[in-house]
């Protein structure tokens, strides 16, 4: 346009110029520009266009028509490949739905896996509805909370073991300085690395002293309703005020045990482990001031009457905490995306006969006989009857997996007495209890083979027994073995 009115400014100063010829030249600019701007724009983009024939400024009329139909014709070609790639790099990098329904807010749609996790109840939401209807445990919605939070803090150590080198056994470095005679003269150092023991006469693993430490913070430092823990990992029952350097920690009416990291051994195969703990209330007459004689409190009365909520922790292919307040048991899944427990087992019911029986038979000998004949019985059946479904066994060697496996799909657990070990390996008030009292919540039952373990009043914080967990048909029927056999050799040595 600066092209013609450069010409029409010329064509008034130029009174000779022929009316003919101002509108050729004029033409001629328009075109021109109008060829070139397609080029250039073409080039920009990184397309290689045809040759074009360079136009030529004529004043000639009668080819104003053809360079029009070539303009017309540069122009199409232009659109249709400009068209053609943008239709190429949609198809190539076109990005698929997510499954998930995970991408941008912009591009998300509804899917109902994403519907169904919105509807899930968060953990403190269920904390909050269930404190509220018993008033009496009101005060542990905040212990319960930092519980949770230690779990997944587990999750997370449990998963970076390997990267972060926490593997292996605790160990303490003791330095000797030796000297030479008269003291004076000093011929060096010595070093001696040992393997630290608990008080089971259990090698500590380095997670087990790392999860214990969480677990204690967890109890003690997030409300004042705990007074006093007890842990595997610890020789005696620790208060509060101990553990948090203050003594206003020391005011709560409730306890706690816990073991940190059952099968912690199974971390070094990438095999799934656990958490267990328990939360009791003494009874009338305990003396939770007298720090000289805390296991009193622990050892006063069955867990029957003082056992107010207990749980476990799974870490598998996914995280799972299982918990019961008294009144039917709930499982929690930890959502990846959002670091939630999310409510995805809702009042869970173990089936009243399994098929699965977790033993580890490679103490087969050293079982009772009891035991051993219904192990027996359940070969037998496995191999003859076809009315029940066929038995499976199924053993992780932790306590937490297995128990989980047999609670979801029914069956029988059992860690019971040997030759070596007559009262089992499993720990009453922080194992065997808290497991018990979530199989009964869900219709199972937990047993010692001559009654129920929640009924066994304990004599030391580390007391051992054997322990039946799963589904009622299954530990009744283990009962009812032990039950005939133990009377027949009563009748044996009358005799």
């Amino acid at each position: 346009f600066a092209v013609c009115s450069n010409q029409q400014q010329l064509t008034h100063k130029r009174e000779s110029s022929t009316t003919t010829t101002n509108e050729s030249t004029m033409m001629g600019a328009v075109l021109q520009i109008a060829t070139v701007v397609p080029l250039l724009l073409a080039t920009a983009q990184g397309f290689s266009l045809s040759r074009t024939p360079t136009t030529r400024l004529t004043t000639t009329t009668n080819r104003i028509p053809q360079q029009q139909s070539r303009q017309q014709q540069q122009q199409q070609q232009l659109c249709h490949s400009a068209s053609s790639f943008a239709t190429m790099t949609t198809r190539r990098y076109a990005i698929p739905n997510d499954p998930l329904g995970t991408t941008t807010a912009a591009s998300r749609t509804t899917t109902p896996q994403t519907r169904k996790k919105e509807s899930l109840k968060p953990f403190g939401r269920y904390l909050e509805v269930e404190c509220w209807k018993q008033a009496e445990l009101r005060g542990l919605e905040p212990t319960l909370v930092a519980v949770a939070n230690a779990c997944k803090q587990i999750n997370r150590i449990v998963q970076r073991a390997q990267t972060d080198n926490v593997y292996g056994a605790a160990t303490t470095t003791t330095t000797t300085t030796t000297s030479g005679s008269g003291g004076s003269t000093t011929n060096g150092d010595s070093t001696t690395t040992t393997a630290v023991v608990n008080v089971q006469g259990e090698v500590q693993q380095k997670l087990d002293v790392i999860c214990n430490d969480l677990f204690l913070r967890a109890f003690c430092g997030s409300s004042q309703c705990i007074h006093t823990v007890a842990s595997e990992e610890e020789d005696e029952p620790r208060c509060c005020s101990d553990v948090m350097n203050d003594p206003a920690f020391a005011m709560g009416e409730f306890v706690a045990v816990f073991d940190p990291l059952d099968g912690s051994k199974n971390i070094d195969a990438s095999l799934p482990v656990g958490s267990i703990f328990g939360i009791y209330r003494p009874e009338a007459g305990s003396n939770l001031n007298n720090k000289d004689d805390l296991a009193a409190a622990f050892c006063h009365g069955d867990a029957s009457r003082t056992l107010v909520a207990a749980g476990y922790c799974l870490y598998s292919a996914t995280t799972v905490m299982v918990l019961t307040l008294g009144s039917g048991v709930d499982g929690f899944t930890l959502d990846p995306d959002t670091g939630r427990f999310l409510q995805t087992h809702s009042d869970l019911r173990i089936p009243s006969r399994g098929p699965i029986y977790s033993f580890n038979e490679a103490n087969y000998r050293d079982f009772d006989k009891p035991v051993q004949e219904y192990l027996n019985s359940l070969k037998q059946k496995r191999s003859s009857s076809k009315q029940q479904p066929p038995v499976s066994a199924r053993y992780m060697g932790a306590l937490v997996a297995d128990a989980h496996n047999v609670l979801i799909n029914g069956g029988i657990y059992g860690y019971p007495a040997t030759f070596s070990n007559r009262q089992g390996k499993l720990r009453l008030l922080y194992e065997s209890n808290p497991m018990a009292m979530i199989m009964e919540q869900a219709g199972g039952a937990g047993s010692t083979g001559y009654g129920r373990i929640l009924k066994v009043k304990p004599k030391d914080i580390h007391q051992r027994v054997p322990t039946f967990l799963g589904s009622i048909e299954n530990v009744f029927e283990l009962d009812q073995f032990c039950k005939y056999y133990s009377e027949d050799d009563e009748n044996q040595q009358r005799r």
